[in-house]
């Protein structure tokens, strides 16, 4: 008789690592590094007005050792989509260093606007009684530095 498995937690990038894979796929994507790492591969200022959608793989033949590259199509804004053509073959030849080979060849372009997150808000700064009060409530706590610490974050987790 077989014992049932016990469930531990598991990180949720675990549970949803074949999901992301199979839309990646989808797009022509063979991993989700280069969507992830956009900026890192082609730099922030060119990654600041475009964002990869898919790569369009062409259709194998069979003949060749090598297959034909890809085409890799972007979203850029519109007013930047001339200068991002224009930055085409320095775009391309950061990806494909990125790859390690002649994976794209060809760079088509979408006139879309970007998908940006928004910048978090900063949380308010925490109540300066409240903050006095749990201080004073720490006489034991004798570098003040320390104190003040640790009365700011009494008084965030107090007004939660």
């Amino acid at each position: 008789m077989r014992k049932p498995s016990q469930s531990f937690p598991r990180p949720l990038s675990e549970l949803t690592g074949r999901l992301l894979r199979e839309g990646f796929a989808q797009q022509g994507f063979a991993s989700s590094e280069i969507v992830m790492r956009w900026a890192e591969i082609i730099g922030a200022d060119i990654a600041a007005h475009c964002e990869p959608i898919k790569i369009q793989w062409p259709r194998s033949t069979g003949d060749d050792d090598l297959p034909e590259p890809a085409t890799l199509v972007l979203r850029v804004e519109g007013p930047a989509a001339l200068e991002i053509q224009h930055l085409s073959a320095v775009i391309l030849e950061r990806v494909n260093r990125f790859f390690g080979w002649q994976a794209v060849g060809r760079i088509a372009l979408r006139q879309a606007p970007l998908h940006r997150r928004a910048a978090p808000k900063p949380p308010p700064a925490p109540d300066p009684e409240l903050v006095a009060k749990i201080g004073a409530g720490l006489p034991q706590v004798e570098d003040e530095s320390l104190r003040g610490a640790l009365a700011r974050l009494g008084a965030v987790v107090k007004r939660r």
